[in-house]
């Protein structure tokens, strides 16, 4: 929760100024990473954005439409998808980068330099911790009743009943 309730909070901070630019914030990450290559692969690029596929489609579409990115089918195989930026969308960065730069800037005096650079650290420590354990795989964890319940009937829709 704790990360959750940071994430908003520095979130909080760049919002207003995407909005200006009718951007949202995964909007954004998508522009800001196709930024830096040439072309990239759809689930490459939802990797580099910590994206779903589902929601990067919809995102990707949406960018699509206002002709900030490219999408390309290689004729060796049609059914992959190669992602670029646009002309268009590079000018939005341009547009967008000073006020994002200015916000980082305001979060870094805020918080400190030194802690900024030691929270970066940590987190990317975490984050390769995290990811050397081995994947867990819960299909065979057994469920008592009442919670196999609660779960059956959110999957169908269903609110909870009783006390809670």
């Amino acid at each position: 929760m704790a990360l959750l309730v940071a994430r908003e909070a520095v979130m909080n901070r760049f919002r207003p100024s995407l909005h200006l630019f009718n951007l949202t914030e995964q909007q954004w990450r998508v522009l800001r990473a196709l930024s830096s290559v040439h072309q990239v692969e759809v689930m490459d690029l939802a990797k580099a954005t910590c994206l779903l596929a589902p929601s990067l489609s919809r995102i990707l579409r949406d960018l699509e439409a206002r002709g900030l990115v490219a999408r390309e089918h290689p004729e060796a195989d049609m059914r992959r998808s190669l992602i670029s930026i646009s002309s268009n969308g590079l000018m939005l960065i341009d547009a967008v980068a000073p006020l994002s730069e200015g916000t980082y800037a305001e979060i870094t005096e805020t918080f400190g330099k030194e802690r900024m650079e030691l929270l970066h650290g940590l987190l990317k420590e975490l984050t390769q911790a995290l990811d050397a354990l081995p994947q867990r795989d819960h299909s065979g964890v057994e469920l008592d009743g009442e919670v196999a319940g609660l779960l059956n009937e959110r999957r169908r829709g269903r609110p909870r009943s009783g006390s809670g």
